[in-house]
C-alpha cells in the first residue's frame, strides 16, 4: 500500500507539472520586436566605385553573398538603418554603408520610400547620420548600453541579403572588443544572434525593445555565419550623432599619451592594490598632456568621472572627446592621487607649437651617434630616427638613416652640440649629412 501511495503522488505531482506549464503563456519576443520594427528601414545606396578601397569593400561583401563577376562601375548597396528621432526624421547606420553614395534611398516598415539627405559620417567610428522629411515615423527608444551585461538576450532586426524586417535573436557574449581591426575605434557589443550582410546597420535590442547597438560587422569564415557578431554600442553611436548633428562630422582632439593594460605583473610593479586602469607609457612633447604635468608611470584610472579598466577605454573616451572639450583626469603616482583638467586640442595646435619651439627640426626624431665606419672612419653625430611630412626637415629632403655630421659649418658630434648651433640660427639651416657611402648638403629653411 505504501508504494501504491508513493506512486500515485508522484503521477499527481506530473499531472500538476504538466497542466501548469500547459496553462503559462508562452514565451515570446513579440512583443519587443513589434515595439521596434516600425523604427527599422530598409537601406539602398547607390554607389560610384570610383577608388580601390571602394572596389575591395564591395568586392568582399558581393563575395559574402554569392555573387562572383565584375564590379560595376555603379552598385546597389544592401543595408539597414534606424529611426532614432521621430520628429526630426533622423535615422542611424554604418559609414561604410553610405561611403561614395551618390544616392540614399529609404523604404520603410509600411513601404514608404524616401530619398535621404545625408546630415554626416565618421568612419573611423563606422557611424553616419541620414535625414527624412515625413510624418507619422516611428523611433526607437536609445538604451544606455553601459547597462548590458554579457548573457542578456538581445535581438536584431535588419535587412539581411535584402530580406526587409527579419528578426534573429541570442545573447551578448561579450562585451569591449576590441583590436579586431574592423574600426579605427573598436568597443564592440560580441552577440551570437545570427547577423548578415544587409544587417549592417540594422538595431541590436534588449528584451525591452530599446536600441543597445548598431549592428556593424560578422566573422564569416567560408561566408558562412559562425554566431559571432558584433554591433557598435549604443553610447558611442549616439555620441557620434550628437556632433554630426551640431557640425556635420567628428572633430577628434588629441591628449598626447601612449598607454598600456595594467597587468597583475605590472600591479605588482608599481605597488598597486587595483588591477585595472592604463599606465601611460609615453608623453608626447607639446602636448595637452605633456603641458598639464602628465608622466610615464602615471596611472590613469578615470576620465571625466568614468572609471578606466584599460587603454583601449582611453582610446575610445579620448577619441570622441570634440576639439577644445575639457577632461578631467584622475590618476595615481607613487600610489597618491593626482588629477588633471586638460584641455584637448586639435593635432595641428601641437604641431604648430612644436614648430615654434622648434622651426628648423620640429617633426624629426633623432639620437646620438658613434660608430666606425669603413667608409666615414669613426663618425660622432646626430642620427636621425624619423621625418614627419610636410616638416621643414622633410621638404628639405632628410630622410630617416642620415647622420648629421655639421650644423651652419660647424662641426656636430651629439645632439647638444646640434642644439645649440640650432638655436642661434635665424632662417636657414644648412646640414651636411652622411646618406649611405656619400655625403650631402641639405638646407632647412623656415620661409616657405
Amino acid at each position: 500500500m505504501g508504494k501504491i501511495h508513493s506512486k500515485m503522488v508522484m503521477l499527481f505531482l506530473c499531472l500538476f507539472s504538466l497542466t501548469c506549464f500547459a496553462s503559462a503563456p508562452p514565451m515570446s519576443l513579440a512583443p519587443m520586436i513589434e515595439k521596434a520594427s516600425p523604427a527599422i528601414v530598409n537601406i539602398r545606396a547607390q554607389i560610384k566605385v570610383s577608388d580601390f578601397e571602394t572596389y575591395m569593400r564591395l568586392q568582399k561583401e558581393r563575395q559574402m553573398q554569392g555573387n562572383k563577376g565584375e564590379i560595376p562601375n555603379t552598385v546597389v548597396s544592401i543595408a539597414s538603418g534606424v529611426i532614432v528621432d521621430a520628429e526630426k526624421g533622423y535615422i542611424l547606420t554604418n559609414a561604410h554603408v553610405i561611403a561614395d553614395a551618390q544616392a540614399i534611398n529609404l523604404i520603410l516598415s509600411d513601404g514608404r520610400h524616401f530619398n535621404a539627405k545625408l546630415i554626416g559620417f565618421d568612419k573611423p567610428s563606422d557611424i553616419a547620420l541620414l535625414q527624412i522629411k515625413a510624418k507619422n515615423l516611428t523611433a526607437i527608444p536609445i538604451s544606455d548600453s553601459n547597462n548590458l551585461k554579457v548573457g542578456d538576450i538581445v535581438a536584431a532586426i535588419g535587412n539581411p541579403f535584402g530580406l526587409n524586417q527579419t528578426v534573429t535573436s541570442g545573447i551578448v557574449s561579450a562585451l569591449g572588443r576590441t583590436a579586431l581591426g574592423i574600426e579605427s575605434f573598436e568597443n564592440f557589443i560580441q552577440t551570437d544572434t545570427s547577423i548578415n550582410p544587409g544587417n549592417s546597420g540594422g538595431a541590436l535590442i534588449n528584451v525591452n525593445g530599446e536600441l543597445v547597438g548598431i549592428n556593424t560587422a560578422i566573422l564569416a569564415p567560408n561566408q558562412g555565419n559562425i554566431g559571432i557578431g558584433f554591433a557598435i554600442p549604443s553610447n558611442m553611436a549616439k555620441s557620434v550623432m550628437s556632433q554630426l548633428i551640431q557640425y556635420g562630422n567628428v572633430h577628434r582632439g588629441v591628449l598626447g599619451i601612449g598607454a598600456q593594460d595594467i597587468t597583475p605583473e605590472l600591479a605588482t610593479a608599481f605597488n598597486l592594490n587595483a588591477k585595472k586602469g592604463a599606465v601611460i607609457t609615453l608623453v608626447m612633447p607639446n602636448s595637452p598632456a605633456a603641458l598639464a604635468g602628465m608622466q610615464p608611470g602615471d596611472i590613469i584610472t578615470a576620465i571625466n568621472n568614468a572609471p578606466v579598466k584599460n587603454a583601449n577605454e582611453v582610446v575610445n573616451i579620448i577619441a570622441f572627446l570634440r576639439v577644445d572639450s575639457k577632461a578631467s583626469i584622475n590618476v595615481l603616482r607613487n600610489n597618491k592621487s593626482f588629477s588633471f583638467n586638460i584641455v584637448i586640442t586639435d593635432p595641428k595646435k601641437r604641431k604648430e607649437l612644436s614648430e615654434k619651439v622648434d622651426p628648423f627640426l620640429y617633426g624629426v626624431g633623432l639620437k646620438d651617434l658613434s660608430l666606425v665606419s669603413p667608409i666615414h672612419g669613426t663618425v660622432n653625430g646626430v642620427l636621425v630616427l624619423s621625418v614627419e611630412e610636410d616638416s621643414n626637415a622633410w621638404r628639405a629632403g632628410m630622410i630617416p638613416g642620415d647622420v648629421i655630421v655639421s650644423v651652419n659649418q660647424q662641426k656636430t658630434t651629439d645632439l647638444v652640440s646640434l642644439k645649440k648651433v640650432v638655436g642661434t640660427a635665424n632662417t636657414k639651416l644648412l646640414l651636411n649629412v652622411l646618406r649611405g657611402v656619400g655625403a650631402v648638403f641639405l638646407l632647412v629653411t623656415t620661409e616657405q
